[in-house]
């Protein structure tokens, strides 16, 4: 079974230093996704696999939840510790959570 959080939940984790991967397409990406989120796309995920942490939760959010769901299941099945967001990028939006724009993870 795949854990999914909701976008609170995810809130708090991502406060406290939570590895984020959205597997959304670059150009959703770069327009708009959750700070310090590692954009690597659910068609590459297979093989960039080795990029993700295995020691920790592994928090995966795409637009809604469908992908980052298809994606943890992928991430599980690979003896990850995965996490889906439910809601997405979207629920954060909507939560009135800071997003960035552009490829960089992170402001400077």
């Amino acid at each position: 079974m795949i854990r999914e959080i909701d976008i609170h939940h995810f809130a708090a984790a991502h406060q406290d230093g939570a590895f984020v991967v959205d597997v959304r397409d670059p150009w959703e990406y770069e327009s708009g996704h959750v700070p310090g989120a590692k954009n690597i796309p659910l068609s590459h995920l297979p093989r960039r696999i080795h990029e993700l942490p295995r020691d920790k939760d592994v928090h995966v959010i795409c637009a809604s939840g469908s992908r980052s769901y298809a994606a943890a299941q992928l991430l599980a099945g690979s003896g990850l510790r995965a996490v889906s967001v439910r809601g997405g990028t979207n629920a954060w939006i909507r939560a009135g959570k800071p997003t960035l724009n552009g490829s960089r993870e992170n402001v400077a």
